[in-house]
Parts: C-alpha cells; sequence; structure tokens
C-alpha cells in the first residue's frame, strides 16, 4: 500500500510570534549516536513511500497481580545466583511451578499496557522509528486483552490528535483456523470494526483493514460473510525454517531464522513482506524450529550464521542478528518489513513436569535474558546502554524507507534581547511534539505502582539564528513558562563540535544548569567530557509568556569566525542527573530521548 504523507501525517499548527505556521514532526532530521558510539545515519535521496515498517506488539501485560505472586528479573536472577540455572526449585525462582518472568527490567518499569503514560511514550518512539503499523498478539486462546487495547486505542488517538504520526493498529490471531481464531474473529469484528470504533488508527492493505488471521471456517451467514469481505486476511505463519506455506499462498510471516523468505509476491518481481528479528528461539537440536530460549545454542541477539556467536560479555548489545536480518531484507527489498517485536518481556518457567519442552532443568520459551529475548523497546536492566536496539532500529529503518533531506537554515541575522519579532522569518522550526507532558498515576504489574509528575513545561518547537558575534536560540512552549527559578528549569545542551567524544555525551555546553539571574544565564562547559560544568560565561536571557530566547557569544561556544554546524536539546525537569536515559523518562525534551536538533550553515 503506498503511502502518501499529505494523507497520512497529522500536522501541527503553532502560533509563532503571531503568525500561523504548518509544521509537522521529521525525525529524519534529527541525529543521535548511541551508547557504543554508533551513528544513526542520514539515507538521503528522498522518502521511499511504498515502503512500510510493522512491529509485532503485546497489549497483554495487565495480568501480572495474581494472589501471591511477584515480578521476578531472569536477567537479576542468573547474575545474583548463577547456580539457579542448574535447580529448577531454586529459592531465586518463584515458588509456583510455573510462573511469569520478565527477562529485563523495561525503561519506564514494571507497566501494564493499560497505562496510557507509557502508551503516550510508545506512540511517540514508534513514530520517531517511522513504524507504520502494529500487530497485537492475540495468537494465544481467545485472548484479545480489550482492556489494554481500549486503553491504547484512546491514547494513540489523542497522541495522533497532538501530531504525533502513530503507528496505525491491526490484529494477529492463532496460526490455524480453529475456533479460537473464527472466536476472536468474531469478537474483534464486532466489537470494534463493524462499529468504526477509531478507524483513524486501522492499519490498511490492499485498500481494507488487515488482519493476520485465517477465513477458512467463516461460514455463510451474514456476519460471516460481512467479515469475509471487510477484511484483507494475511494468515500468520508460525514456523521458523519453512518459509511460505504453499497451501496458503497469501500468509504473512513474523519470525525466521536467516536467511528469511519473501511472502506474497508481487507483479513487480518483489515481495508484500519479509520478517526482521531480533533473535529466534531456535537451536540445533530442534533444526532450526521453535525451542526454549534457554537452550544451548540458540539463536540470541550476539548470534549471526554468518559469523557465530560474539563472545564478549556485552556481546548482546551489538544486534548482529539483527543486522544480518535487515542486511536480507534490504537484499530482498520487499513493500513491508514484519518486525519482531516491542514489548513482550515475559515469558513462562516451565519444566518437564508440566509441559512438552525439553530445556533442562527448565524451559523458558519466548524470552530469557538479555541476551535471548527479542525485545527493542528501551530497557532500564541495561542502564546507559538501554536504547542500543531502539537507535539500531532507527537507523535500519531509514536506511530501508530512505530520509528526507536537511531544512536550509535561514541567512544570518542579528536579534537583540526582546526583539521577538525578527524570529518571525526565521527558518526551520525544529517542531516538538504537544500534549506530552501529562503526569502518571498507574497501578503496575503486581506490587508495583509508578507515579510520575514531571511533565511541567510543554516544549512545542526551537529556531536557531546566526550573525558574526552571536548564536541565538529560541524556545516556545505551549503555555506560560513557570518561574525560572524552578528547579531544572529549561536547560538548553549544545553539541558544538558534533563530536561524541567531547563533552558529556557529546554536549560540550549547558545553558541553564545553574538558576539564571535577570536577564542573564549562565554558560557551562563540560569538565572531563563528564557531567561536571564550569562557568565560562553568560548569555542574554529574555522571556515573554510562553517564548524564551537566548543569545549566546560565538567566543564562548568556541566557533567564532567558523562555520555554524551544531546540534542541540531543550531539557525541562530532568531529575537523574547525569543519566541520558532520564531524557526518555521525566519531565519534557525536545527532541526526544537521545535524538538532537541539527543546525548547519
Amino acid at each position: 500500500m503506498k503511502k502518501n504523507w499529505l494523507l497520512t501525517a497529522l500536522f501541527l499548527s503553532f502560533s509563532v510570534l503571531g503568525m500561523a505556521q504548518d509544521v509537522v514532526v521529521n525525525s529524519d532530521h534529527w541525529a543521535a549516536t548511541d551508547a557504543l558510539g554508533r551513528t544513526v545515519g542520514r539515507y538521503d535521496g528522498g522518502g521511499k513511500e511504498d515502503k512500510q515498517v510493522f512491529m509485532f506488539y503485546w497489549t497483554w501485560h495487565e495480568r501480572h497481580d495474581a494472589a501471591g505472586t511477584e515480578v521476578k528479573n531472569n536477567t537479576e536472577i542468573i547474575r545474583q545466583y548463577p547456580e539457579a540455572m542448574q535447580d529448577a526449585n531454586h529459592p531465586a525462582w518463584t515458588k509456583k511451578a510455573t510462573g511469569n518472568y520478565f527477562w529485563g527490567e523495561p525503561l519506564f518499569g514494571y507497566y501494564r499496557t493499560t497505562d496510557t503514560w507509557v502508551l503516550r511514550k510508545h506512540a511517540e518512539l514508534l513514530a520517531d522509528a517511522k513504524v507504520d503499523g502494529v500487530f497485537f498478539d492475540c495468537t494465544n486462546g481467545t485472548f484479545t486483552w480489550d482492556a489494554s487495547t481500549d486503553s491504547l486505542l484512546y491514547a494513540w488517538d489523542q497522541a495522533q490528535k497532538d501530531g504525533v504520526n502513530v503507528p496505525k493498529i491491526a490484529f494477529m490471531l492463532p496460526f490455524g483456523f480453529n475456533e479460537n481464531s473464527l472466536y476472536s474473529l468474531r469478537h474483534l469484528y464486532e466489537r470494534l470494526y463493524s462499529k468504526g470504533k477509531f478507524k483513524n488508527l486501522w492499519l490498511y492493505w490492499n485498500g481494507k483493514p488487515v488482519i493476520m488471521a485465517y477465513p477458512h471456517n467463516l461460514t455463510d451467514s451474514d456476519q460471516d460473510r460481512a467479515i469475509k469481505e471487510f477484511f484483507t486476511f494475511r494468515p500468520g505463519q508460525p514456523d521458523y525454517v519453512d518459509g511460505p506455506n504453499p497451501a496458503f499462498p497469501n500468509q504473512w510471516g513474523w519470525l525466521e531464522n536467516y536467511p528469511q523468505h519473501g511472502y506474497v509476491p508481487t507483479s513487480d518481481g518483489s515481495y508484500e513482506l519479509v520478517t526482521v528479528g531480533i533473535a529466534q528461539n531456535a537451536c540445533p537440536e530442534t533444526k532450526g524450529h521453535c525451542s526454549a530460549f534457554n537452550k544451548p545454542g540458540s539463536h540470541s541477539r550476539s548470534y549471526s550464521k554468518r559469523k557465530g556467536f560474539d563472545p564478549r560479555p556485552l556481546g548482546y548489545l551489538y544486534g548482529w542478528n539483527f543486522l544480518e536480518q535487515w542486511d536480507r531484507a534490504y537484499e530482498l527489498d520487499p513493500k513491508a518489513v514484519f518486525i519482531t517485536g516491542w514489548n513482550e518481556w515475559i515469558a513462562g518457567k516451565y519444566t518437564r513436569e508440566n509441559s512438552t519442552w525439553t530445556g533442562d532443568p527448565f524451559s523458558f520459551v519466548d524470552q530469557f535474558d538479555s541476551d535471548r529475548s527479542r525485545d527493542i523497546e528501551p530497557v532500564k536492566t541495561w542502564g546507559d546502554y538501554g536504547d542500543v536496539y531502539y537507535l539500531q532500529l532507527v537507523d535500519r529503518v531509514r536506511k530501508f524507507k530512505g530520509t528526507d533531506a536537511q531544512p536550509a537554515v535561514s541567512a544570518s541575522v542579528s536579534i537583540k534581547p526582546g526583539q521577538w519579532g525578527k524570529w518571525k522569518d526565521v527558518q526551520p522550526f525544529y517542531a516538538s511534539y504537544k500534549g506530552n507532558t501529562r503526569h502518571r498515576d498507574a497501578k503496575a504489574c503486581s506490587q508495583y505502582h509508578y507515579v510520575n509528575t514531571t511533565g511541567r513545561n510543554d516544549i512545542v518547537g526551537a529556531k536557531v539564528a546566526r550573525d558574526d558575534k552571536f548564536v541565538c536560540f529560541y524556545v516556545e512552549t505551549a503555555d506560560k513558562l513557570t518561574p525560572s527559578s524552578d528547579a531544572a528549569w529549561m536547560r538548553l545542551f549544545i553539541d558544538a563540535d558534533r563530536n561524541k567524544q567531547t563533552g558529556w555525551q557529546g554536549y560540550d555546553f549547558v545553558v541553564n544548569y545553574a538558576q539564571p539571574k535577570a536577564g542573564k544565564a549562565f554558560v557551562q562547559k563540560s569538565h572531563q567530557n563528564k557531567w561536571i560544568w564550569h562557568n565560562c560565561g553568560e548569555a542574554s536571557m529574555s522571556v515573554n509568556g510562553n517564548k524564551m530566547m537566548l543569545r549566546i557569544p560565538r567566543k564562548l561556544l568556541g566557533i567564532e569566525g567558523k562555520r555554524v554546524d551544531l546540534e542541540f536539546k531543550w531539557s525541562d525537569n530532568m531529575q537523574d542527573e547525569g543519566n541520558l536515559m532520564d531524557f526518555y523518562v521525566n519531565g519534557d525534551v525536545a527532541p526526544g530521548g537521545r535524538f538532537n536538533y541539527v543546525y548547519s550553515e
């Protein structure tokens, strides 16, 4: 399905100095370097409008608080009690024979997928990665996780109204035309699709809402005939090895071993879809078929068929499996890529006494630990490395789709404090999402409850101007700015040389780390490339309602007489100072997470 940005992009209308301006948040224009020093690339030459990216997404995090249960983190258990790997009854495991275990702690905590604060974060992260659609996992029994679906549709509908190009939604039902699949198909059609609920969020393929389900046991009833005509059916192919089953030529896959197959040939000699996975719970003993993830030789994050396993302790961070699978996708060049996955997080622990899985002395099937897991959502367990797979996703999607060229910057102009009218014609306008400073107060899994009230100044856009002596920064918020006496108030981080080896996380300077005084803001420089800031001068600061500008001498930034080529980020109300991952969690930042805006003459 060809994507038309004129139809699908939601435009934000900001009033900048009295002049209405249509802008769209476009992450193609942002820069980022991950904790491993890998730069998110640019692949200019125009966006490939016929390419789409789909993500496997789990809405099942809503039932992890049964009596007597508690959250268990496998990675922490293995690190603290390595002997537990040989003992299914070790006290580190749950007392129950089976139980749900997290392979790691998500960055946003052990959340439920009814937590709209988290769901809004997901909407922005996936939009910034240019993910076009998500498929909800409804492959088990008749579970369709209605409460979570409703919460997500509500949150993403609001995010779309706030200008987020949210992924569209679809469902993956059981792998076969059994009674469970039939029940779920009818249930979803009756509950959601037949009523047109949140139609603005439906994912379409070949002109109809798409669903990964089997239509084969639909009857000739009026409702079933309507269902047959309503959807584009793409039944789910479950196996990692055999590829498309000739009995069902319109099947799509969700996960395969390398080299993956192409699904559904197209008239131009390409394919509709190719799968790309982070890891596969397959191993030599099962000849590549599905097995317990904790079995020896599992195709983990650190595995590559061409290179074997990365033996380094942190080898799992580099995403060799993910990269190899993307290489295959580029080779086949399909219309769409299906990625597994975003946020599965949990797996059951099974013994041979209570299951047919053959792990010894127990089996964890779909997730296990930091290496043998397949989620891209940022993780707290890895600390500063928690977003390496997310940024790798962004880079690979950019290469698949292409990137839009950086917008041109305006000619040199001198702007003195209080000369707000001069910002009117300055370009570009660096847009940021509005509406994302809402507070969090949500019951989470088992013993957890999360509260976050750090959202304060809602940053919606920024500009930069220059002349021979000064660089000026403008920022705008949705509402009137809070007092400058507030803690961690409206900080500006500047990477003046675009070199990640200098400064804290590449940021050479911060403005407003020290509390500003009337008409002045302190400019401070990173000492020894750490979160240690030393005063190096002052900038002029003006505030007018929801607008602020800083006028910084070029000399302070070390770019006097040089071409301006810098990256920058605005941050309000940081909590965990010195921890870059805080940019994903607290207050508001523009742009999001580890991304920076780029200003280059």
